[in-house]
């Protein structure tokens, strides 16, 4: 028996730091020429960064690696002040494309530091938007990812203690670890606006709602990808099978086995064409029933970043 019927997550796929991300190295490339140097990947998406490279992108592991005097893209994920310091130094025409969202978080960290809190930064070790965070203040930050690792926390002042968070983590798993948090440390500050983005937040809610009408869940998104992965950990949660993908060729006809329903979604940083090729492999075998399931209208924004519009003007 093949799926009978296909239903898919609406919000899903691009957010608009994501958006603006591919967008600025888009126009970058369209005005400066190639090569346009990028900082790590741009985003967290393989057939992104594919494209990206195959118009002139050139995308490296440091800002040291650019050539002196290049015009670089630094990624949506944010980065340390010493990156903007390295480009600075090397006269590079640096870009940043980092999420304000994410800038926020940077910006909380300064603060918080600069009044003499000890920061708990919850988040994934090793992520880049983490070492971005824990780069603007690496004496005050300490990392969590779980409530367990509270134990370990060193606190001299059980007063002056303040949170923030990585924007792409599974909210229900952040309310827990936040509400230990303040168990442990009643004295403890946050921001007056949860860090982790309307798109993520967005996205989990119309998968939890999708989980409910399907028999298996199939989430576009690369291995590396937070807020994709989560989007699995949430779907997998309620007891419904959920799946990463990164396009139509990794789905397994194992998986489909006595599935009638199948309900796609995509992480913030998939293209939708990512999704419109996959519905076009269930209509390959046969599906005739798409439907979407809405849940919010998303209409957030950003403009471009400010270097880029003074170059282009």
């Amino acid at each position: 028996m093949t799926p009978t019927r296909v239903i898919l997550a609406s919000p899903r796929g691009y957010c608009a730091g994501v958006d603006r991300a591919v967008d600025t190295v888009e126009r970058a490339l369209d005005h400066f020429g190639a090569p346009v140097y990028v900082r790590k990947e741009i985003v967290h998406n393989g057939h992104v960064v594919t494209d990206l490279a195959n118009r002139g992108a050139v995308f490296v592991d440091s800002e040291l690696d650019v050539p002196e005097g290049g015009v670089v893209v630094l990624s949506a994920h944010g980065v340390a002040p010493d990156v903007y310091r390295n480009c600075t130094t090397r006269g590079l025409r640096a870009i940043d494309a980092t999420c304000p969202l994410v800038t926020k978080v940077h910006t909380e960290a300064k603060r918080y530091a600069a009044d003499g809190y000890t920061i708990v930064l919850v988040g994934h070790e090793g992520h880049e938007e983490v070492v971005g965070t824990m780069g603007e203040a690496p004496e005050a930050i300490q990392l969590i990812g779980s409530v367990e690792e509270i134990d370990r926390l060193q606190i001299d002042d059980p007063d002056r203690v303040a949170y923030i968070t990585q924007t792409t983590l599974s909210v229900d798993e952040t309310v827990e670890i936040i509400a230990a948090l303040r168990q442990r440390y009643p004295a403890i500050v946050g921001p007056k606006k949860d860090d982790i983005c309307y798109a993520t937040q967005n996205r989990q809610n119309a998968v939890k709602q999708l989980a409910q009408e399907v028999d298996l869940v199939l989430v576009i998104g690369s291995q590396n990808s937070s807020n994709s992965n989560r989007l699995v950990d949430v779907t997998r949660e309620l007891g419904v099978a959920s799946h990463l993908i990164d396009d139509e060729t990794e789905i397994d006809p194992a998986w489909l086995e006595g599935i009638k329903t199948v309900g796609i979604t995509s992480g913030a940083s998939a293209p939708e064409w990512l999704v419109e090729r996959v519905v076009a492999y269930f209509r390959g075998l046969g599906v005739t029933d798409v439907a979407s399931h809405e849940l919010v209208d998303e209409d957030v924004h950003f403009s471009l970043p400010t270097a880029l519009r003074r170059a282009t003007a």
